[in-house]
């Protein structure tokens, strides 16, 4: 029970922790919890957090949610529970405290500064969780041409990426056979 216990207070630790690094949104956080979850407690294989990822963008609702699926792969119904309550409460709480702080503070001088700041932060761990994404996902010609195609017409036109994903998987299972 108390290995139980320790798990579940790990997946609390470690999941609120990459909750307060999704700045700009939870995508921001993947390169933390890679790291987490798979470099450092080996809980989850780079296929499986791969592909608990890709449920994530498929299953309606917050993508993020994927963070219950690792949770309950390490440590069952509770495991769900706690890295839910753990990745989103933190930083909702966060949000909402830095939402009146920044209503109280809208006359100082400085507010514009911290906003400019901001923005890059948040461009920067989106671009790491991005990284981390293509470094997972791509690993072929095949792969690459998707992925170079897709982000084409995805910066070309307003395609829904729902289509983009049936067209990949779909190529994808003709090229696999």
């Amino acid at each position: 029970m108390s290995g139980e216990l320790a798990t579940l207070g790990q997946l609390l630790l470690d999941f609120a922790t990459a909750s307060l690094l999704a700045i700009g949104g939870g995508a921001a956080a993947l390169p933390e919890l890679h790291t987490v979850v798979v470099a450092d407690t080996h809980w989850l294989t780079n296929q499986q957090f791969k592909e608990i990822y890709s449920l994530g963008q498929v299953a309606p609702g917050p993508n993020m949610t994927m963070v219950a699926v690792i949770g309950r792969h390490v440590a069952g119904w509770a495991g769900a529970l706690v890295t839910l309550v753990a990745f989103f409460v933190p930083s909702s709480l966060l949000a909402v405290g830095a939402n009146r702080l920044w209503q109280r503070l809208e006359p100082w001088p400085w507010l514009e500064a911290i906003r400019q700041g901001l923005a890059p932060v948040a461009i920067g761990l989106l671009v790491a969780g991005v990284w981390l994404l293509a470094r997972l996902a791509i690993v072929g010609v095949p792969t690459l041409a998707i992925a170079a195609v897709a982000t084409a017409i995805l910066l070309a036109w307003r395609v829904s990426p729902l289509w983009l994903i049936v067209a990949g998987a779909s190529v994808s299972w003709l090229i696999s056979g």
